[in-house]
């Protein structure tokens, strides 16, 4: 074939060759952003944020307790600290828990440290303040304070009280408890406390109980776990 129209057909071939090749240009652009957005954040990134979004915030047991008198008006904070640790191995979060009549005298105050298995289950470890914890009552209000006031070097850590969570897609929130009987507690005569919990982002239930060398329950609620709405 020759002439006009074998030119143009050549042409024609051209310009498909050359839309293909832009096609394909446009494809491995968008796999190369896609792996720059992954390389910036990566999974466990994304994951750890969300957890401690979730395990940030303040709640109150105040609607349970008012359904049910065996359960008590309980406020619970919690709020991340030392912010210039976030990227080292996970985030840390100052927790204060107390009654609600008694909000200047909290019963329970400790330190959560967040981090990612290699699993991608959510690991949070649990750390007693060091000296009189009383002296950092109301500070989840100012979390800097905290930057100047200890380290995590001075943490007290509760070993075996560690509890693993997964994400439960029909919760929508991470569901998980502590192992066994690693978790030693004296309180009220007992050898190990458990706890299970569930953490969504609208509330959180918690379950802490304490039992004794023969297994018997003797502090907790017993009824189930304590459900703190969000108030913040």
């Amino acid at each position: 074939m020759t002439g006009p129209v074998f030119f143009f057909l050549l042409l024609m071939r051209d310009s498909q060759r050359m839309q293909w090749r832009l096609a394909m240009g446009g494809l491995v652009l968008a796999s190369l952003a896609a792996c720059t957005a992954t390389q910036r954040v990566p999974a466990s990134d994304a994951e750890l944020h969300r957890a401690v979004t979730y395990l940030s915030g303040s709640f109150s047991s105040a609607a349970q307790a008012s359904m049910d008198p065996d359960f008590f008006d309980i406020r619970l904070e919690m709020t991340p600290i030392w912010s210039a640790l976030k990227r080292r191995g996970g985030r840390y979060i100052y927790v204060e828990q107390a009654a609600a009549g008694a909000l200047e005298r909290p019963y329970r105050q400790r330190i959560y440290h967040v981090s990612i298995e290699r699993t991608g289950t959510v690991r949070r470890a649990v750390y007693e303040l060091p000296g009189d914890s009383l002296a950092f009552a109301g500070w989840w209000r100012t979390p800097e304070r905290f930057d100047d006031a200890f380290g995590p070097e001075d943490l007290i850590e509760r070993t075996g009280c560690d509890i693993t969570m997964t994400w439960d897609a029909d919760e929508q929130g991470y569901v998980g408890s502590t192992l066994g009987q690693g978790c030693e507690s004296s309180l009220r005569g007992a050898a190990y406390a458990t706890s299970e919990v569930l953490i969504r982002l609208d509330y959180l239930e918690t379950w802490d109980r304490g039992f004794d060398a023969a297994g018997d329950q003797v502090w907790g609620a017993v009824k189930g776990p304590y459900r703190f709405d969000r108030v913040r």
